[in-house]
């Protein structure tokens, strides 16, 4: 594998993000949940003690859970599937490029296209509330949500790209994309509730089937950096701010998104690398 293999695949996969218009739907879908919130969010309310422009960024990376996972899921899904059905890559490696440059290639193009915007967005909103509202950069509530939706979104590029490996069709892939977000943003929300309800099981126990979901664990991190007391989570909320802190669970809601879609696209690229998908 070479950098000049590697440049060249995330040049080819970014032009065809351009061209498919997908790239400029990412940026519209994030530009306009910022234009919402910005035109709700500066009323004289708070939110977790965030007031003005802290108030809009802590809303937005809230809602972002819910978009980011599926944004990833769909920018992922289909691109191995849907290049070896069109016969992209019988065309590719009939030239002297490796399958790995071509994987790694195509999995930074995704990731950029994501977060380069996510974060021009976030950064712009920081300097705008400052600039307009004064105060200065909410250096911490800006780190701590691109720091979160980086790895939220690293966790579900990830599994994308292992559902893109594993299932040849690219229309079963895309229903399996759709179930998957649907567990992790939805139905394990209520499927959580149904267990403490039937079971009235331990904070601890609550706390661990909450965190073996990526994106539970991302909330909790942001929901921590706004109430300490994590009050709004009753007794689990006692116990994980006076047993686990604040901190660590910051740490945990960026290293288990991150863990989480490393592992599944360690599978897909040795899925990739070696088995035969060409």
């Amino acid at each position: 594998m070479t950098t000049r293999d590697l440049t060249a695949i995330v040049r080819l996969d970014l032009a065809e993000t351009i061209r498919s218009r997908w790239a400029l739907f990412c940026v519209g879908l994030y530009a306009a949940l910022a234009a919402v919130f910005v035109f709700v969010g500066m009323r004289e309310s708070t939110l977790l003690g965030f007031t003005g422009m802290g108030r809009v960024l802590v809303g937005l990376s809230h809602a972002m859970l819910m978009v980011l996972p599926l944004l990833a899921l769909t920018a992922s899904s289909q691109v191995i599937n849907r290049a070896r059905e069109e016969g992209a890559l019988e065309v590719l490696f009939s030239h002297p490029i490796r399958r790995g440059a071509y994987f790694l290639g195509v999995t930074a193009s995704r990731y950029l296209v994501l977060t380069v915007p996510l974060l021009g967005l976030f950064a712009g909103l920081s300097v705008l509330g400052a600039t307009v509202l004064g105060g200065g950069v909410l250096w911490n509530v800006l780190a701590r949500s691109l720091l979160v939706s980086a790895a939220l979104l690293a966790a579900f590029l990830g599994i994308g790209l292992a559902i893109s490996t594993f299932v040849a069709n690219p229309a079963r892939s895309a229903t399996i994309a759709l179930v998957a977000w649907i567990l992790a943003v939805a139905l394990l929300d209520f499927a959580l509730i149904g267990v403490m309800l039937q079971w009235r099981l331990q904070p601890q126990g609550v706390f661990a089937l909450a965190l073996l979901n990526p994106v539970q664990a991302a909330r909790m991190a942001l929901l921590s950096a706004g109430d300490p007391e994590l009050s709004t989570l009753g007794p689990v909320g006692f116990y994980l701010a006076n047993r686990v802190g604040a901190g660590a669970l910051l740490a945990f809601g960026i290293a288990w998104p991150l863990g989480a879609g490393l592992a599944a696209w360690l599978l897909a690229y040795v899925r990739f690398t070696r088995g035969d998908v060409a």
